[in-house]
């Protein structure tokens, strides 16, 4: 395996009667990396996910994680990994504190690790205040705060987080991010992340979309809307000729009482457009294309609506 290379899947297979979960899919994880699986419900990244932590058999492939064979070396490997499933695991008629003393035991943390660990996850994630008090009574956002500090108590070295912004309030979403990039830059941790925020995605060094089992796309963002997403010119000062000069162009565009906006195959065409009608428009900005466009011309599906 690659040295530069954390986790390293090869040809992996998992089957569900006739239904091919996971069709023979390889691809690798760098080290400190954040790395989006993307794809709807049903594609195949949850099945990967449950292989990879070791709570899913797989039919066929090879799993390397830090250089150690998933076949031969789990115990060794859980303890490298954190996990943030979509379903909470956290017992509910346990206190948060006694919540995160049981998983510590379980990766046999001293007594001062525990408490250094949890002072600085209790302060970034702002739990201070609710320590002692059971699960069954905080909030939705309170509990995922949990969930991820949960995961990160043993100092792990590949973060695994399924979901783990969904329904979170700004506020929260924003306080996750900042603690997984400081994480990120300060202890080179790995992050893998499934998502249908495609901000998050946005965000991320390598995305892998996995469409009916099989990979479809393994690229970093910026190449992949280069490819797969169109740019767009926005235009919000113009002559109110502008309009009528278009559409006589045959230069298609959406308006409304804010600006104009034109869908351009690159930035080269925005910047063709700009010169041409450079006495008419005043004010204006190129956007690069969207995640959101990248995965509907990659998939033909919606990725909103299709769930993931």
């Amino acid at each position: 395996m690659a040295t530069n290379n954390v986790i390293e899947i090869q040809h992996l297979k998992k089957h569900f009667k006739e239904v091919k979960a996971v069709d023979d899919i390889s691809f690798s994880v760098k080290k400190g990396e954040l790395f989006a699986f993307l794809g709807l419900n049903g594609a195949g990244k949850s099945t990967t996910i449950n292989i990879l932590c070791g709570q899913l058999d797989k039919d066929d492939g090879k799993i390397f994680v830090d250089g150690l064979d998933l076949d031969k070396d789990i115990g060794k490997i859980k303890p490298r990994l954190g996990v943030v499933f979509q379903n909470s695991v956290l017992d509910a008629k346990l206190s948060v504190l006694d919540n995160l003393k049981v998983k510590a035991q379980l990766y046999d943390l001293s007594k001062e690790e525990f408490q250094k660990n949890l002072g600085f996850l209790a302060s970034k994630l702002d739990f201070k205040d609710i320590l002692n008090r059971p699960l069954f009574k905080l909030s939705g956002g309170q509990r995922r705060r949990i969930d991820i500090a949960r995961a990160l108590i043993h100092n792990p070295q590949i973060l695994i987080l399924d979901e783990p912004t969904t329904g979170l309030d700004p506020k929260t979403r924003i306080l996750v991010w900042e603690l997984l990039s400081s994480l990120k830059a300060s202890s080179d941790l790995t992050i893998i992340l499934t998502t249908h925020y495609m901000e998050e995605a946005n965000e991320a060094d390598t995305i892998v979309i996995i469409d009916n089992g099989k990979i479809v796309a393994n690229d970093n963002p910026n190449n992949l809307k280069n490819k797969y997403a169109n740019d767009f010119l926005r235009i919000y000062k113009f002559d109110k000729s502008l309009p009528s000069i278009l559409k006589k162009d045959n230069i298609k565009f959406s308006e409304n009482d804010k600006m104009l906006e034109i869908e351009v195959e690159n930035i080269e065409k925005a910047k063709a457009l700009i010169v041409k009608y450079e006495k008419l428009i005043y004010d204006f900005e190129v956007l690069k294309g969207k995640m959101d466009n990248v995965f509907l011309n990659i998939t033909g599906k919606d990725l909103k609506e299709g769930g993931i």
